[in-house]
């Protein structure tokens, strides 16, 4: 089993069948993010499953990866945190996909366990925030303002969650919305999802003028 420690920035590239260039990255995604909710496309997508998951993920990096929706075969870490081990990943993630999603608690502990899976090579953030949100909108008609919720607060409590999810579970429920169906809640997230992950040279909402 290989043990890689790669950074995002060098092997995994290779690793990942990375298409195109970061910037290029950030534009399609983020169209394809966008075709998500303009065309409905959640709405036909499963809900609170690894199987929901990679149709997010498939979707969103179908022009950036040649690894798009495919299951990691190498161990990763990002910074000191380790993610879960590929010899563990394929029984876990199908342990995870049938977690409870009665209630909040249970969404974000679902959500937490989904993050520390990390999937993917690339794009693990941004997919299951997505996917995130589509559980809390089912459940409780709820979504995630995420503009409100800082990059570091946010990353703080992501890193912390592996121990104690109590402050992830705070900043969620105090960003909670019902507009569900409001465009502007949807597109302002997207872009701070791409925040989270120092990519913020586009903005989802402008890109038509950009095609």
């Amino acid at each position: 089993m290989t043990n890689s420690k790669y950074n995002w920035k060098n092997e995994s590239d290779k690793i990942s069948k990375r298409l195109v260039s970061q910037d290029e990255e950030e534009f399609l995604s983020k169209r394809r993010a966008r075709e998500l909710f303009d065309n409905e496309i959640l709405k036909n997508i499963q809900v609170g499953t690894f199987e929901g998951l990679k149709e997010i993920h498939r979707y969103l990096f179908q022009e950036c990866y040649g690894s798009v929706g495919e299951v990691r075969k190498h161990d990763i870490r990002k910074g000191d945190t380790v993610f879960c081990r590929v010899m563990y990943l394929e029984d876990n993630l199908k342990t995870v996909s049938k977690m409870p999603e009665n209630n909040f608690e249970e969404i974000v502990e679902k959500y937490v366990e989904m993050n520390i899976m990390h999937s993917f090579y690339e794009g693990n953030g941004r997919a299951t925030r997505i996917w995130l949100d589509q559980m809390l909108i089912k459940r409780l008609g709820m979504c995630v303002d995420w503009q409100k919720i800082n990059r570091n607060d946010y990353l703080s409590a992501m890193k912390r969650s592996v121990v104690n999810d109590l402050e992830l579970k705070f900043l969620l429920k105090e960003s909670l919305t019902s507009g569900i169906e409001d465009r502007d809640v949807f597109m302002n997230g997207i872009n701070q999802s791409y925040e989270y992950e120092n990519m913020g040279k586009y903005d989802v909402k402008e890109l038509e003028e950009l095609d």
